[in-house]
């Protein structure tokens, strides 16, 4: 099983831009997925998320701006961005926990990463 996110670029101050992350695999479920940041010299942080009831949540810097949404026939997770400003910039890291595929589940899985670049 593995996460491949896709999506990423550079952008103006103000655009937009919608990320995917697909997984691979012979996957049944999926738990909690969701997508975190990293801006170089900071810690990862939480963009958007579903738990693992469906609901979502967001990080406090994104409320209103980004929209969390996924295609669960598909197993591909999306961000919709919108009004993106430059502390935007980051590496955008698609996750999934509890994944059941064939014979068990995988835990805290993460995808590679995409850049995601905002001009000012």
């Amino acid at each position: 099983v593995q996460l491949q996110a896709s999506g990423g670029g550079l952008v103006e101050y103000g655009g937009s831009l919608t990320l995917s992350c697909a997984a691979f695999g012979a996957i049944s479920s999926i738990g909690a997925t969701g997508w975190y940041r990293q801006a170089p010299g900071k810690q990862r942080e939480l963009a958007a998320i579903f738990n693992s009831a469906g609901s979502t949540a967001y990080g406090d810097h994104v409320k209103g701006r980004f929209t969390i949404s996924r295609d669960t026939a598909s197993n591909t997770l999306y961000l919709r961005m919108n009004d993106l400003k430059p502390e935007d910039s980051a590496v955008y890291y698609c996750w999934a926990d509890a994944i059941q595929v064939p014979g068990g589940m995988v835990y805290d899985l993460w995808g590679k990463g995409t850049l995601v670049t905002v001009s000012s």
